[in-house]
């Protein structure tokens, strides 16, 4: 009939009939993606590992031979030099625990640093990433427990040499030491590796950071050992507040988060206040490379 209307047609799309679930409008889970992209890099940095061990094998050989020697060149010094304990090789475990983890993290920058110069760190910045920082992360994850099974190396041949073993609650405490310590390092590392040119100014920075920072802590030789100008310094440095603690739970069997472990120049340093300062260390740390990040990732 002429007085009748006839509806259009619907625009019937047939690709969302062909494939419906391509169309399901689905909620992003950026957890999930952060997580799954960094697990793949982190992958992909012990695949590099694997396939060129020597350098976690270095890394494990290295600081096993300074507690030898060191133990045996200073094995006939006086009695009281070292404090509470005449076996040099229970008082330079705890330094050499540390120092391995600093080394091991101020390296953290050089991968990516070598990344740089290769390209594939652009690669990875123009791919469709959840977060860029995955990239920070994997290479966090990647150093810290690096650092880790050193120190669980190191603490188990030292254990051998005589040095003793803490109980379960030293060693939680020993792995807290030091992944609060490679924290605050690799990140530091990771920050220059964003701001220096290239890999040649990073090792540079390396080389000069990392001896007289071991001298100028307590890893080697007690505070009372030091002259009062290097005492003031050793107890600026970082790593004598994860020394120290280390220190005492080779030496102390009760401790406690009130247990002195240091006389530094201002008041007595306890436990606790110890494990705060590393926490502060790696906050500060963490807080300080932030703007370079937001800059070189964005």
């Amino acid at each position: 009939m002429s007085g009748t209307v006839i509806p259009p047609k619907p625009d019937i799309n047939w690709q969302q009939v062909a494939a419906p679930q391509a169309y399901v409008d689905k909620t992003p889970n950026f957890f999930g993606e952060l997580v799954q992209e960094t697990l793949a890099l982190t992958r992909r940095l012990f695949i590099q590992l694997q396939r060129r061990p020597s350098t976690l094998i270095a890394g494990i050989i290295q600081p096993v031979m300074w507690l030898v020697l060191f133990g045996a060149l200073f094995q006939n010094a006086p009695k009281g030099i070292f404090g509470d304990t005449p076996n040099y090789a229970q008082f330079l475990s705890a330094g050499i625990i540390v120092f391995t983890a600093f080394a091991g993290a101020l390296n953290a920058g050089l991968p990516v640093m070598f990344d740089r110069e290769f390209g594939f760190l652009n690669r990875l910045l123009v791919a469709p990433l959840a977060s860029r920082y995955s990239i920070v992360l994997a290479s966090a994850i990647f150093i810290i427990s690096q650092s880790l099974l050193q120190a669980a190396v190191i603490v188990a041949a030292a254990a051998f040499l005589g040095a003793g073993l803490p109980n379960a609650t030293g060693l939680g405490a020993i792995a807290l030491i030091v992944f609060l310590l490679a924290l605050g390092v690799t990140a530091l590392s990771l920050g220059l590796a964003f701001a220096l040119p290239g890999h040649i100014e990073l090792i540079a920075v390396i080389f000069v950071s990392n001896l007289p920072l071991l001298f100028a802590s307590t890893a080697l030789a007690p505070l009372s050992f030091m002259p009062k100008w290097l005492q003031i310094i050793a107890t600026l440095n970082p790593l004598s507040y994860a020394i120290e603690p280390i220190r005492y739970l080779y030496l102390h069997k009760d401790w406690g988060l009130n247990s002195v472990v240091m006389h530094a120049f201002w008041g007595d340093v306890t436990f606790g206040s110890s494990i705060l300062v590393l926490l502060g260390f790696a906050v500060f740390a963490l807080l300080i490379i932030q703007p370079r990040l937001r800059q070189t990732l964005s």
